[in-house]
């Protein structure tokens, strides 16, 4: 089975795919999408759009893992997450992957077994636990590598207590 894990953002999202072999789960592919500040939102979130519905029809994922939106410090900021993530789901409906959404804390609980791990700390045990040979950069792409390995653990339970494995 293959996973991709996503990072939503407006300026940045965090792109991470992993493979799931029998016990074994190896890392695919790691990386971003960036949009231009300089860019009206229309265009951002074509962008957004676009290279995400690329990076589907490149890794044909049969699930998706996203982070949940969480914070409400900048109303601004939420809102262009909101929305990149609304073409994100719309993307993931035309191609008909299956989405699985995640709590932050969630994520860093199934990575260190501690809700409020450091960055770094995930990053380490993305690293350790996919056998890369160094940090996943930038920070998007380890914590969409994260919530794919966040993902991959709660379907891997799901299975075992339905009897599926």
């Amino acid at each position: 089975m293959r996973i991709l894990g996503v990072d939503p953002g407006y300026g940045i999202v965090g792109i991470g795919v992993i493979e799931i072999s029998g016990n074994r789960i190896s890392h695919v592919f790691h990386g971003v999408i960036e949009t231009s500040k300089d860019l009206p939102r229309g265009k951002r979130l074509k962008q957004i759009y676009e290279e995400f519905v690329r990076i589907l029809d490149t890794f044909s994922p049969d699930e998706c893992a996203l982070e949940k939106l969480f914070f409400v410090k900048n109303v601004t900021t939420a809102i262009g997450v909101g929305e990149a993530r609304g073409v994100i789901f719309l993307a993931l409906e035309e191609k008909n992957v299956p989405v699985f959404e995640y709590a932050p804390n969630e994520v860093k609980i199934s990575l260190t077994g501690y809700g409020k791990a450091s960055k770094k700390q995930i990053q380490e045990n993305v690293k350790r636990f996919l056998g890369l040979s160094k940090l996943p950069q930038p920070d998007d792409a380890a914590d969409a590598l994260a919530i794919a390995w966040c993902h991959a653990l709660q379907s891997r339970m799901r299975r075992v207590t339905h009897g599926k494995d």
